[in-house]
């Protein structure tokens, strides 16, 4: 399983939404998104 989707079921297991986690990490929701589809790190 890679990291984007064990980042995304993870997020559906407590469910978070792509918000929810961005605003407990200090980054964007755009952020979460790329994480989750497996796009840049930035």
């Amino acid at each position: 399983m890679s990291l984007a989707s064990s980042l995304y079921h993870a997020r559906k297991k407590s469910g978070l939404s792509q918000e929810n986690v961005a605003e407990k990490l200090g980054v964007s929701r755009q952020t979460i998104s790329k994480w989750e589809t497996g796009g840049s790190h930035s």
